[in-house]
Formats: structure tokens, sequence, C-alpha cells
């Protein structure tokens, strides 16, 4: 320990450069895991959007490459590589080599911008094994390369150059990451929502891991995005409703489209200068306050409804949206810009949206009245819910032993410390009873399959049996009245067989977590338990494999007259098998369900649990595989 006369200014630590970044890479991208390795790519993709955004850009490629590293090119106007005149050194290496340095701080550089202001680029340079900047600027090509945030080479002049652009090549640093890979269905499904925010944008993507190469140029814009989404579902009308509004300059920008489907929830996704907000903000509160205005007014200038009028809430059942905002100054709650917070913007969206509507209603007043008919059976839906909703409660406050021969609860209190594993059937729900540790394991077990929440009513969903065990056993609500406070635990694990039938169960628990109480999704709290598929028994040896493969290799490492025994079950187990293989925190393979990708998690299950069934047979044909071990 140091005692305070020994503290002195040697005891001082300073980090040089980017040195910081690699300390703390956490603090710039939010984790090492698969969602901070991806955002390195995100990062050098929105700085080329930004390009787009400023008018230079048409065109942008991204490539991945065999060897792990991924270039991204565009046909901008280039990196600057002039000598700055107070570091000395060219634009071009500072803005790579340094924090806080870029064009995104002066305003006649980029109206609007998505990057990390002078971020971004270093930070991605920081935690890369290697990288190369390739600029075509001034009727020539300059290259400087790097590693883990320092210059390899100097600048230097590679030859010429008819066009403008800037080329980004990069690795991301197994020091920093392990050996992660690259996920090319979540970079293909946010390459393609960049494409509908920038009409007249093209995206290409390249992989030579896969083979595949795709464009993505959407002329229409957000509109397209919309239909997009509401593909699986059924619109109860035909147009996609768009508005616009723009402030002083173009700086304040708001755009908008939407169209209702047959469901019974909303889909919205809002952007700002690009970079989703997962969280939403002030663009999104101004959207709903001027989209319910807008409603209400129409409802009652047409004498649609005797008395009352539609909440917020009504007015979004089964309506799909894209806002989008361009805003010179974004103000984010939190560091991975999830919220918008800045409040300018809620008046402006309102007016937009409002305006926009009203307009919209008075030129097509029978498609108006199919929504207006939709949101008020949605008001009195929510009506009949709330006293579903109250039914339940009360029953679970005062009436505890309602699901004695359900749910098995766990002594443990503490939500962190607790799980809950959720059976098929009562054979299985039997063995896990009866196998598990009663301090931290509960267990409740489905008799059956649970209603498909996809095509059903709120009210009906509320009354089916198993799903209000489930909503009273996890104890946080559903919906808009979800409170994560109220979890009791922290650990949901979907236990069911490894067949047909079980990956049905397990699809519409999912759907359901996914619809109902998607906050446990988005936490990590929802896993998928992964029994054996085998058992494999020589003489006194006993092994379990989970896949076909381990069958194969524990076959072949036992030798001859090795017996194999196939699970068609988890009721087959006994109880210490149950345990053993399947809960045993030590042993057990549990997979976490992630929404990596909502967008395509949201069309996933509208394709595979929605009414349309010439789409999901089409869809079936194509992802065999991947229906096959659904995950989100």
């Amino acid at each position: 320990m140091i005692q305070l006369a020994d503290y002195t200014a040697k005891d001082i630590r300073v980090l040089k450069g980017l040195e910081g970044v690699r300390q703390r890479p956490a603090m710039y991208i939010g984790d090492t895991g698969k969602r901070g390795f991806h955002h390195l790519l995100w990062e050098i993709v929105d700085n080329a959007v930004d390009e787009s955004l400023a008018g230079y850009c048409t065109s942008i490629r991204v490539k991945l490459r065999k060897d792990g590293a991924v270039e991204v090119e565009d046909n901008g106007r280039g990196i600057p590589v002039d000598i700055h005149p107070e570091e000395g050194k060219s634009a071009l290496e500072i803005v790579v080599t340094t924090l806080h340095a870029g064009g995104k701080f002066e305003k006649n550089a980029y109206k609007v911008s998505g990057g990390l202001h002078g971020v971004g680029v270093s930070v991605v340079n920081a935690l890369s094994e290697f990288m190369t900047a390739r600029v075509k600027r001034n009727g020539k090509i300059y290259e400087q390369s790097y590693s883990r945030g320092l210059p390899t080479t100097g600048l230097e002049e590679k030859g010429e150059a008819s066009e403008t652009g800037t080329l980004i090549i990069f690795k991301p640093d197994p020091q920093i990451f392990g050996e992660q890979n690259w996920d090319e269905d979540l970079i293909e499904t946010r390459l393609r929502e960049l494409a509908y925010l920038n009409p007249h944008l093209e995206i290409v993507f390249e992989s030579e891991i896969s083979g595949k190469t795709v464009t993505f140029k959407f002329d229409e814009g957000i509109a397209e995005f919309v239909r997009y989404l509401n593909e699986g579902k059924k619109p109860i009308h035909e147009s996609v409703i768009m508005g616009k509004k723009y402030g002083e300059e173009g700086l304040y920008g708001g755009e908008f489209a939407i169209q209702y489907n047959e469901t019974f929830y909303p889909t919205i996704y809002a952007f700002t200068n690009t970079i989703r907000n997962d969280e939403g903000g002030t663009h999104v509160a101004g959207f709903k306050a001027g989209l319910t205005r807008a409603l209400n007014d129409f409802i009652k200038r047409e004498k649609l409804l005797k008395e009352g009028s539609i909440s917020g809430e009504d007015a979004l059942e089964g309506l799909t949206a894209v806002i989008s905002v361009k805003v010179a100054e974004p103000q984010f709650e939190g560091q991975t810009k999830t919220k918008l917070g800045n409040s300018e913007v809620k008046s402006l969206m309102e007016k937009a949206v409002y305006e926009s509507l009203k307009e919209w209603f008075e030129k097509n007043r029978d498609e108006g009245k199919i929504i207006a008919r939709k949101v008020i059976s949605a008001m009195e839906a929510r009506m009949a819910a709330k006293k579903a909703k109250e039914t339940i409660r009360r029953k679970s406050v005062f009436e505890t032993s309602l699901l004695p021969g359900k749910l098995a609860d766990c002594s443990e209190r503490d939500p962190r410390k607790a799980e809950l594993f959720i059976v098929e059937g009562e054979s299985a729900g039997g063995s896990a009873k009866q196998g598990r540790d009663r301090n931290f394991q509960a267990i409740l077990p489905l008799k059956g399959k649970i209603i498909n929440v996809e095509k059903a009513p709120p009210i009906k969903v509320l009354r089916n049996d198993e799903i209000k065990a489930l909503i009273m056993a996890i104890g946080t609500g559903i919906s808009s009245e979800f409170n994560m406070d109220k979890l009791r635990y922290h650990k949901i694990v979907i236990m069911t067989d490894a067949d047909v039938d079980g990956n049905h169960i397990r699809t519409l628990l999912l759907t359901f977590f996914f619809r109902y109480m998607r906050p446990l999704i988005e936490k990590g709290y929802i896993y998928i338990a992964q029994p054996p598929l085998y058992k494999i028994t020589k003489g006194k040896a006993v092994r379990y494999a989970y896949t076909d493969e381990d069958k194969e290799r524990i076959v072949a490492e036992l030798g001859s007259n090795a017996n194999v025994q196939r699970y068609k079950g988890l009721g087959e187990m006994n109880p210490e098998q149950l345990w053993e293989t399947t809960m045993e925190p030590q042993k057990r393979l549990l997979k976490r369900v992630s929404i990596e990708d909502a967008e395509s998690a949201d069309r996933l299950f509208s394709i595979l649990m929605g009414e349309d069934v010439e789409k999901r047979k089409v869809f079936i044909e194509e992802h065999a595989a991947e229906v096959a071990e659904l995950d989100v």
C-alpha cells in the first residue's frame, strides 16, 4: 500500500495517444463481445454515411475478407491529407490516431452526422490489429498504415486517381476481442436499414467468406422500409402514409412513414442522423402525440365514437412506423445513442405528423375510417384487457396458492440468484422438480402449447391459463405496464424437448416474450436449455452427447460395443440425469437469447407465426436449417 508521503507525481500514470482506449475499450464501444466487435464496423460505415448526408457520397462498399479484416469504401470527398497547421502532421494521421479530432466539430464540414464526433475512426484504429487508410483526393492516391493505434508507415503517394473517396481496411485485434467472427446477417440488416434511410445511396455488401454479394438501393426510402417490415403481416390499408418537415436550413428535419396491419402490437423504428434509437426519445414522443391528436380529430369529425377518445396506446395497435430525424447537435441519453433528448425535436415531429395526417385523412376518408375503426377497436379491447389484468393482479396478490400444482418456487428471494425453468409437459416438470436445487431453481411446467400471441388479440392472450401462469410467476406484468423492478428471476430458462413439438413450443414462448415482455430479452434474462440428444454407455462409463458430432466423437473414444440411447424427450430422463446434464450450473449448456437485430426477429416472428401461409411456406423452404433451431 502506498503511504501518503510516498504518493507523488511519479505514481501518476499518463496514457499516451490511444493507449487509454486499449486499456478501457468498453468506455468507448460498450463491451468487447459481439456488440462491441461489430460496433467498430458501424463507426466506419457511419463516417461514410455522413459523407452521404453532407451530399458528397452516392456509393458505399463493405467487404468481409477471409483473413477477418473488413473493407469500407466510399466515393465521398476523401479524408484531407494536407498538413495540419498546428500539429505538423497530415490531417489523415491526426484523424486516425487522435481522439476528438475530426470534421464533425466544424459545422461547415458536416451539417449533420451520425459518427462519434472524431472518436470513431481513432477508436477503431486503437482496437485493430492493423488498419490501412487509402484516400483518393487531389488527383492522387494516398495511403498510410497503422497497428493498434500507431502509424507503421508515413503518408505515401500510391498513384493517380480520377475520382475521390476513402477506403478503410481494418482487422479487430484478437488481444482485445478474442477470436470472433463477423455476423453476416447482422451486417446485411444494418446496411439495408441505412439504404432505406438514405434514398439514392447505393450500398454494396460483399463477403469472401460466404461468397455473397448484395446491393441495396431504395429510391422510395422509408416507405419501402415500412413495406419490408410489414412482410408477413396483413396491412389494413394499401397506402403507406408519409410526411416530412424541415426547419431552418434543413438542420432540424423529420420524416415518418406508417402503415397499419391486422396485428395487435406496434413496430416502431426511430433514427437520428441514421443512428437507430432503440429507446426512442423526443422524436418518438412527438410522433405519438401528433398521431393520437390527428386520429382523435378525424374520429370526432366523422362522428365514429359516441363518447371518450382514444389513447396513445390505442393509436399504436397494429402500427408499423419508421421515424427519421436529422439534427445538427443531437443530445443522446447514454453513451450508446439509444435515446434522443433534444426537446425542440418533439414539437417539430408532433407538428409534422399532425399536419401531414390531417391532410391525408381529408383526402383519404375511406382508408381513414378503416384505420379509425382499428384504433377504436383497440380502445374497447384495452378497457376489457384492463379488467382482466386487474383480475390477474388481485389473484396474484391475494391468492398466493393459485398455482400449487404448477409453480414450484425456490426459497431464494434475490432475483439475481434465482432461476425459473419453463418446462414442457407434466412428466418433464415432475423430473425437473425432483432434480432441481430448491434453493435457487423454480419450476413452471406448461400443459401443451401456449396460445400463438402473434394471431390472438391481447384480451384472448390474457385469458389463456398458461399465459396467466407465466405472467404471475415472472412478476413484471406485460406491455405498457411492464415493470422490471418486479422481476422475480434473472434467469428464465425455456426447457423443451429437442423435437418438432419442442421447437414449436419454444417458438411460441419466444414470440410471447418478444411481443409482451421484450425487455427481458433485451437485458439477456431469457435462456434456452440445451438437453443432451444421446446417452452413451460402455461398461461403467456414461457420457452425454449434445450434437450428432459429439455422439460420433464419444463413440470413437469409447470404442466398439458402446450403447447409444437417443433421448426423445426430457421425460425420459430421471431427475438425477436431468440435473446433471441440463440444470446443474457447472455442467449445463444454456443459450442466451439476444436481440442483436430486432428488425430481423420481428419479421421472423411475423412470417413464422402470422397469418400469411404462402409467405411462411416460402420462408421455411428458403431457411429450413435456420428454422429448425430457431433463435432470436
